[in-house]
């Protein structure tokens, strides 16, 4: 199955963006019936988050995630196999002067869990490096195309299992630490902060780095374009981080992609399940 999916993403690229983009709308709301488990799983993180958005509404932003995130997979084959020039012409970078600013010095790219991830990762390492690190797929053939991919350009991942310190390393030769922590990665490392209300288990990785690494943080957030590709938003680097308080600096980190995340909610990965793990003695979401 991955195979078939690869070789579709390969020969779809070759097509107008604006193709590619209604082919992916095409899949992700075929898909939104074809998998229920995952549908279900977007339809509770949406209550949770937005209880008071009438459930017509919500089943809406449920259908266009999934038309969102499937588009994004599809349009990988853009991403991984054209041309520089191509590429350059999907994917735009925007706020360069705040990278700018910090020349010389070591910077977090913090990436939130939005459907244009991908796109950031491939049109930045064109004139940047990276590092940071990955999970694991569950299909070793996909997962070996994906790494290879993601660092045709140059750069360095790393597998989860390979710890964050082998991860860290390349920052001391002026990488720059391209970081997703915003998951439910399960009790470790990770306090209960709000997220739209509700506490989620949030890693305090981006603490622990910056301070480790003497690392400014600075927002990188892409959004996916209606007619095809996608947007790279650099922001300015947070000032007072890290606070030496790694729950308050969760909490800014939160609240950050929540007003993000209100820009551009069908958007963001709400196939993931964002609330598993609990507090201690609630019950349960999904």
């Amino acid at each position: 199955m991955s195979r078939l999916l690869v070789l579709l993403m390969w020969l779809i690229r070759f097509l107008p963006f604006r193709a590619v983009a209604a082919i992916g709308d095409g899949l992700g709301a075929a898909l939104f019936w074809l998998i229920p488990r995952r549908r279900r799983v977007a339809r509770i993180n949406l209550a949770k988050c937005f209880p008071t958005l009438p459930e017509v509404q919500r089943e809406r932003l449920a259908r266009a995630a999934f038309r969102a995130f499937f588009r994004s997979l599809v349009e990988r084959g853009i991403l991984w196999w054209s041309s520089r020039e191509r590429i350059a012409r999907f994917v735009r970078i925007e706020g360069l002067e705040h990278l700018k600013a910090l020349e010389g010095k070591r910077v977090i790219l913090l990436a939130p869990h939005f459907v244009g991830l991908d796109a950031a990762v491939t049109r930045l390492a064109m004139d940047f490096l990276l590092a940071g690190m990955y999970s694991n797929q569950s299909d070793p053939y996909f997962n070996r195309l994906m790494d290879a991919r993601r660092n045709r350009f140059g750069g360095f991942s790393f597998p989860r299992q390979a710890g964050l310190m082998a991860s860290l390393r390349p920052m001391r030769q002026g990488a720059y630490y391209y970081y997703l922590p915003d998951l439910d990665m399960g009790r470790k490392r990770a306090v209960f902060v709000p997220f739209f209300g509700v506490p989620a288990a949030t890693v305090t990785g981006l603490t622990y780095i910056s301070r480790f690494m003497r690392a400014s943080v600075v927002p990188c957030v892409t959004r996916m374009l209606r007619a095809g590709g996608y947007v790279v938003q650099l922001y300015p680097a947070w000032t007072g981080y890290p606070s030496g308080d790694e729950v308050a600096d969760a909490r800014r980190m939160l609240a950050f992609i929540e007003e993000r995340v209100l820009e551009m909610p069908e958007q963001y990965h709400w196939l993931h399940k964002r609330f598993k793990t609990r507090p201690p003695g609630e019950a349960g979401f999904y």
